[in-house]
């Protein structure tokens, strides 16, 4: 099971609603993804703040008063509102079913769901055979063998004499398009920088914890880029830093 695939169960997982084979790729899945653990983990505290009683608030007096003071309506004309109140009723609720998922996907994709979109993928590539499609320290080999894959031109540096050797490149895919990532290491720690062309020209930076893992995005020149590893924070502005400072040949 991809990460995609259990992403998009964990949801029916949580109120068993999956048969039993899918509950347990689920769960064998999770065992293997550190990133889709800490989502079912996020989730289902969600879930279970939601059924908490102490949500339930008691309506003012006042409120309560103005209710129960409601004028009398005779019984043929609440017979005739019947059921006109209870098609509007349900035609609300079931506007309100079907806004739900899309509000939650808005709100969590606003808030976390690129954050964890690129730390799975950070995670993913530490798999035997994922991290690089081609290994090389030389930019210059590198660079070129990104050529006919994209439909852009990557920017690649060599930051070895700043303590970030270059190792390889990949292809990957974020947001639902191929990215560039190269692969830079800092001792014993692996940073991915993902990068793909955008149609805004600059924006500031942006550091985020994730799961673990520190994330820096930025934009610059209409190309994104993304920096993910486990090295601290401050390892890593010095890396972006490093890679914004320097000439490109």
């Amino acid at each position: 099971m991809m990460c995609d695939d259990a992403r998009l169960l964990l949801h029916a997982y949580l109120d068993n609603e999956l048969d039993a084979a899918q509950s347990v790729a689920i769960d064998r899945h999770m065992q293997g993804c550190a990133a889709c653990a800490a989502l079912h983990a996020d989730y289902a505290q969600l879930h279970e703040g939601f059924a908490r009683a102490s949500l339930y608030r008691r309506a003012p007096d006042t409120l309560r008063k103005a209710w129960s003071a409601e004028p009398v309506v005779p019984r043929a004309v609440r017979a005739h509102r019947a059921p006109v109140a209870l098609a509007m009723a349900a035609g609300f609720v079931a506007a309100l079913l079907l806004a739900a998922p899309a509000w939650w996907y808005t709100l969590h994709r606003g808030t976390g769901q690129s954050l964890d979109e690129v730390v799975s993928s950070h995670i993913r590539s530490m798999q035997p055979q994922h991290l690089m499609d081609v290994i090389s320290t030389d930019q210059h080999t590198v660079k070129p063998w990104f050529d006919g894959k994209l439909d852009f031109s990557p920017r690649v540096k060599d930051l070895a004499n700043q303590g970030f050797p270059l190792v390889g490149g990949r292809l990957d895919v974020l947001d639902g398009r191929t990215v560039a990532a190269l692969v830079y290491r800092r001792h014993l720690h692996v940073i991915n920088l993902y990068q793909w062309p955008i149609s805004a020209s600059a924006s500031a930076q942006d550091v985020a914890q994730w799961h673990g893992y520190t994330v820096i995005r930025w934009t610059d020149e209409h190309m994104r880029f993304v920096a993910v590893s486990d090295v601290n924070e401050s390892e890593l502005r010095q890396f972006v830093q490093m890679f914004q400072g320097t000439t490109q040949p």
